[in-house]
């Protein structure tokens, strides 16, 4: 997909979801009804390809240095006025317009991350008290769906961090999803039968790790007691719990009792001694396999065992790593962490506009060609710089055929199986590696 063309498929998102502001604005009936400095479309293009500036120095980026800059006040009550879902819209058109069938079937990863805010005891939705060891904070929960092939983001949920929910969140992308048959990459936190019922019934595979220990799925089943097995299970839940269900229940890799207090939709709430026994049918398989000399891994899948054996789920699983990387990129890169507005709202309205500019860049970094030489390791193109390069695309000034060669210029090398101690780096402290594009 060339840069002018994906350049086109951006501007008419935008063009559309700017051609109905009455949706999007707080007040439709006066919101941008007046012909300003700062339109609604000049409005959201120049919000997507902020970067992470003071915000005079953005509003010169945006209008190129000219003297029709407008008032830093002015473009914060232009802002105000539009409501986050104006570019979570934008974010869902151009990531539908950039779907293009594929014999192959999506490998997505779910997982969620959270984004601190400005402390604020008085916004209960996002305040968290903090533990003994942490101080109160403010926070959003994004719950993204990954396509770990193409290096996109298909959707996005966000949540107020007092109200985060990740199945539920899980169940939304899954339900909402138009794909119609895709493989679910999962890691502990998503282990639930709701969140298995729910990709059953959408047609599609999961794959998601669960804990390996006494807790958990894992500890409801007869399995064998060697370090690695794979086990096929038919498993019949039922809200109800009368004498003949008890029997039942002994079978444990056959029958569940769900009770009344866990969630899940796809059986009636309360179960009375008149209403007939109902079962939901759930069917996996639980695999336990080695990762390392004396490190053990358990997943729980509906992948079929004669095309999926636990050697080619443990690579799947591992693949599962992308969705993190790219939280990374999306912080650290493009910027995520650097607002220009202290209002919950406007934080929303960046959160999606980043979204949107990491899959900008992405699709444009896909197709770009890199040559290839007799060199030690295989090479890929630099996130970094191509956010650079790809923000210049979008004020016009750079273009085609000069983006693909400024991005074939930077490149990095791949280099697999590499492993350390997971550093988690504070707010205010970032690395070298870790500069915003």
């Amino acid at each position: 997909m060339k840069p002018k063309h994906v350049k086109r498929l951006l501007s008419s998102a935008i063009a559309e979801v700017a051609g109905t502001p009455e949706e999007y604005c707080v007040n439709p009936n006066r919101d941008f009804t007046r012909t300003r400095k700062i339109s609604l479309q000049k409005l959201i293009s120049g919000i997507i390809n902020m970067e992470c500036k003071s915000l005079p120095n953005e509003l010169i980026d945006m209008f190129k240095g000219t003297s029709d800059i407008p008032s830093v006040s002015a473009f914060v009550q232009q802002r105000d006025k539009l409501k986050p879902e104006a570019f979570e819209a934008v974010f869902n058109k151009f990531t539908a317009k950039l779907a293009v069938d594929s014999v192959d079937m999506p490998v997505l990863a779910v997982d969620g991350s959270d984004v601190r805010l400005p402390t604020n005891p008085d916004d209960r939705l996002t305040y968290l008290p903090g533990s003994r060891a942490q101080v109160p904070y403010n926070s959003l929960h994004i719950n993204a769906l990954y396509d770990l092939n193409k290096h996109l983001y298909k959707a996005a949920v966000i949540q107020n961090g007092a109200q985060r929910d990740e199945c539920l969140a899980f169940q939304q992308l899954v339900d909402n999803s138009d794909i119609p048959l895709a493989l679910v990459i999962a890691d502990r936190g998503y282990e639930s039968y709701n969140n298995l019922a729910h990709i059953q019934e959408k047609g599609w595979f999961f794959l998601i790790r669960i804990k390996d220990g006494n807790s958990g799925i894992k500890n409801g089943f007869n399995l064998p007691a060697e370090d690695c097995f794979d086990v096929s299970i038919g498993l019949n839940l039922t809200r109800k719990q009368t004498n003949e269900v008890k029997e039942l229940l002994k079978d444990r890799n056959h029958y569940k009792y769900i009770s009344h207090s866990s969630p899940f939709d796809y059986l009636p709430q309360y179960s009375h001694k008149a209403d007939s026994l109902v079962f939901y049918t759930l069917k996996f398989r639980i695999v336990r396999f080695k990762i390392s000399s004396n490190t053990y891994e358990t997943v729980i899948t509906n992948l079929p065992g004669d095309k999926y054996p636990p050697e080619k789920l443990k690579e799947l699983y591992a693949s599962r790593w992308g969705i993190e990387t790219s939280f990374r990129d999306l912080k650290y890169t493009i910027g995520l962490l650097k607002y220009h507005s202290k209002k919950t709202a406007c934080i929303r309205q960046e959160i999606f506009a980043r979204l949107t500019l990491y899959n900008f860049v992405e699709v444009i970094t896909s197709h770009v060609a890199i040559s290839k030489k007799q060199r030690k390791y295989t090479y890929k193109c630099n996130f970094s710089a191509a956010t650079h390069v790809c923000r210049l695309f979008l004020r016009g000034q750079t273009s085609p055929p000069y983006v693909e060669s400024a991005i074939s210029h930077n490149l990095i090398p791949i280099r697999p199986n590499r492993t350390r101690v997971r550093f988690v780096i504070g707010e205010a402290l970032f690395g070298f590696f870790y500069r915003v594009a």
